[in-house]
């Protein structure tokens, strides 16, 4: 009979299959490419078996995340990683169910998400996402230097220059999306020759404001997520180090451990032969 511990084992061969992983990503796209083509006028039969394919489809992943979860020696270790609880809230969100009821478009638009589960199955995706959450407080900084920068320059924008063009600097706020259009270089070379028409130095203040957010500014946003991304993927191979150190580890303990039984069975049967030869 069966133990529960023989399931887990099972259940971890399964989790830990190549092929199983590809075909959940498999599924995981042909998801998304359901949720697009229901974008389209389809016909009522057609219709229908999207909708029979998306109750198989969220049918999968539940079954999918069930065998995740029994496959760790104890259910709250699954918790124990991020990864696990983004698949887990997703797969959550996926049983929402899809009817002509108030709440069918925001269960269509929550199950989008379901394409985010690649991120978690794909190691460079994860090393990307990891590298930006990581970078996150320290382009903090950045963007607040950014923000500064980008104030003072649309208050003096509006002192000089919204008796030119109230439309563009006529207050704090049409300044600084005047400033964004200029920081993306959409047609900024127009805003700023009208203004020279009146102040005919006034590139200098376009000059001076261009090369702080398109080259200063920017590259140190560049600077830290590639340098987080090399430390991400520095950990990502300590990682997988640690993991092949492990296995090592552990199949060279169950070789010792099986030689050793192999001796001590010799030595059973060399005793039993001294044995039958004293008699």
């Amino acid at each position: 009979m069966m133990t529960w511990l023989d399931f887990q084992q099972k259940f971890q061969v399964i989790r830990d299959n190549k092929a199983f992983e590809m075909f959940v990503i498999t599924v995981i796209i042909f998801s998304s490419l359901m949720i697009g083509i229901r974008t389209y006028n389809l016909h009522p039969f057609a219709e229908s078996a999207l909708v029979f394919l998306d109750y198989a489809v969220t049918l999968f992943f539940l079954i999918e995340i069930i065998i995740r979860m029994a496959a760790e020696p104890r259910v709250r270790d699954f918790f124990k990683k991020g990864w696990n609880i983004f698949d887990f809230v997703i797969v959550v969100v996926s049983l929402i169910p899809l009817d002509d009821s108030e709440y069918a478009l925001i269960a269509r638009m929550l199950r989008l998400f379901r394409v985010m589960r690649l991120i978690s199955f794909i190691p460079e995706l994860r090393v990307l996402v990891s590298a930006l959450i990581s970078a996150m407080p320290r382009m903090g900084y950045v963007a607040l230097l950014m923000f500064i920068i980008f104030y003072l320059y649309a208050v003096i924008g509006n002192l000089m220059f919204s008796q030119i063009n109230p439309q563009l600097w006529g207050d704090l706020g049409l300044a600084l999306l005047t400033l964004f259009r200029v920081a993306t270089f959409e047609d900024w070379t127009d805003v700023m020759y009208e203004t020279m028409t009146v102040y005919g130095l006034s590139w200098i203040y376009y000059i001076t404001f261009i090369f702080f957010s398109a080259f200063v500014f920017l590259n140190m946003m560049i600077g830290i997520v590639v340098e987080v991304l090399d430390e991400e993927h520095k950990k990502m191979e300590a990682e997988n180090l640690s993991e092949e150190l492990a296995e090592e580890q552990s199949a060279q303990a169950s070789y010792e451990s099986r030689i050793e039984s192999e001796i001590a069975d010799l030595h059973a049967k060399l005793d039993l032969l001294i044995a039958q030869k004293q008699k």
